[in-house]
């Protein structure tokens, strides 16, 4: 009898210790920085498999979990991965300089981008499908394809349509070519006709991006689906006499669903440029030749303006600045983008997006919001439900964080590590991935002299 009761007690023993559960990456004793509640919870164990997150947990429950791969967090601190939405990818004559962007993107943050059109779609279609497959090193990738234009357009590679039938034509093409929502511009394309573009994208389910014509009124845009106002600018023609009308105005397109992606950093590039002021950007090392040559476009003519005409500039730009206090305050989604890529001149692809974050700030928002304008609101843009927080379920594109960016926004350069679909790129894996960019480029720019 004495056997069976120690037998017992053995196998009692054993089925109340518990079970060690293991993951592909466990990241243990962090500071989750918690965007949409403004606030730090800490010391917790965040278990990822795969490219999921799939457990968060207080660090002090976490004896019986343990990782293929481990982190210490300790004294760190843990967010999303950066949304920059509005770049360009362009530039037919170097598309190898534009494949070098995307993991110089990845290495300072940045794991989604939103591509706003330019002249090598296909290759930006393919790279996507390359990325999502983990054949190239890059962020996620949602692109727009070429966007609709008017005959005669200024721009390479848009679909020119002065027909409704070539709009439905055009359309179709870019949902035979899978894109991921429509860019429409203002150049070329007769009004009523870009109302009705704007009308038939939103009917076939996309998100639409746009420049807004003089002609038409941005109510009736926004009433006809128009998701997403493309620079600040656009939307200064809405002020009323008083801030109060102003605001109403706002919170009218609000209402109707339209957003507001502002691009201020390009901006104040302009406004405040002056002779010497980038050439000695260390972010130029890691650009292509044709590339950096893009950005002399629109330098050469700013070279010849009058003092006059730069003084317009700055308090063109200063007087636009104060409606983004305004547009956090009605409600309206703001979207943190860049318009990084080739013409934009020292918008740096990877970099911008740190100093956007820091412009809105500037200019009024607060952290926290400057922060939910890219990883929060960028996923919302397609409606997508597994980003914008470091919690179960979650795609885990995360950044480890030396500093706390809802104290100060700089934080966001203070990346550790970057995780990228459960893939951890470590401190040195990042600076190795920058040294081969810088190399490429050399080479690139020793081959051409």
């Amino acid at each position: 009898m004495k056997k069976y009761l120690i037998a017992g007690l053995s196998i009692l023993s054993f089925s109340c210790q518990k079970q060690i559960e293991t993951y592909d990456l466990k990241i243990s004793s962090v500071g989750i920085i918690d965007i949409q509640h403004n606030q730090v919870i800490p010391d917790q164990t965040i278990l990822i498999n795969d490219d999921r997150i799939i457990k968060v947990i207080a660090t002090d429950k976490t004896g019986s979990f343990e990782g293929k791969q481990e982190i210490d967090g300790t004294d760190l601190f843990i967010m999303p991965g950066l949304w920059d939405n509005h770049v360009h990818f362009g530039g037919a004559e170097y598309i190898d300089e534009n494949e070098q962007l995307l993991p110089l993107y990845l290495s300072l943050g940045v794991t989604s981008v939103r591509d706003a059109a330019g002249d090598i779609s296909l290759d930006v279609l393919k790279w996507r499908t390359e990325i999502q497959s983990g054949q190239r090193l890059g962020p996620e990738l949602y692109t727009s394809g070429p966007k609709l234009e008017g005959k005669g357009s200024i721009w390479a590679g848009d679909l020119e349509i002065e027909t409704e039938e070539e709009l439905e034509l055009a359309l179709d093409s870019l949902q035979q070519l899978q894109v991921d929502f429509i860019k429409i511009t203002d150049n070329a394309l007769q009004p009523d006709l870009f109302l009705k573009a704007v009308k038939e994208s939103s009917s076939r389910g996309w998100s639409v991006s746009a420049h807004i014509p003089d002609q038409l009124e941005l109510f009736d845009l926004a009433d006809a689906g128009l998701t997403t106002i493309e620079h600040l600018g656009y939307i200064t023609r809405i002020k009323a006499d008083s801030e109060a009308e102003t605001l109403k105005n706002l919170e009218k397109l609000r209402d109707l669903g339209t957003g507001i992606v502002p691009t201020l950093l390009i901006s104040d590039n302009i406004a405040y440029w002056e002779p010497g002021k980038f050439e000695q950007d260390t972010m130029l090392d890691y650009l292509g030749p044709k590339l950096k040559e893009s950005y002399s476009w629109r330098i050469e003519r700013l070279k010849n303006d009058s003092p006059e005409s730069r003084q317009n500039r700055v308090e063109s730009f200063e007087t636009t600045t104060e409606m983004l206090p305004l547009i956090q305050q009605s409600g309206m989604k703001i979207y943190a983008g860049t318009d990084a890529g080739y013409l934009n001149s020292y918008d740096y692809p990877g970099w911008a997006i740190h100093l956007e974050l820091e412009k809105m700030v500037q200019y009024g928002l607060t952290p926290q919001q400057a922060l939910t304008a890219s990883v929060i609101n960028g996923p919302s843009y397609f409606k997508l439900d597994s980003y914008g927080s470091v919690s179960a379920g979650k795609i885990a594109n995360l950044l480890i964080l030396k500093a706390n960016p809802l104290e100060d926004i700089k934080n966001t350069r203070a990346i550790e590590s970057v995780i990228f679909k459960g893939d951890v790129f470590d401190r040195n894996t990042l600076n190795l991935i920058q040294k081969e960019i810088k190399d490429w480029v050399d080479e690139k720019e020793k081959s051409i002299q």
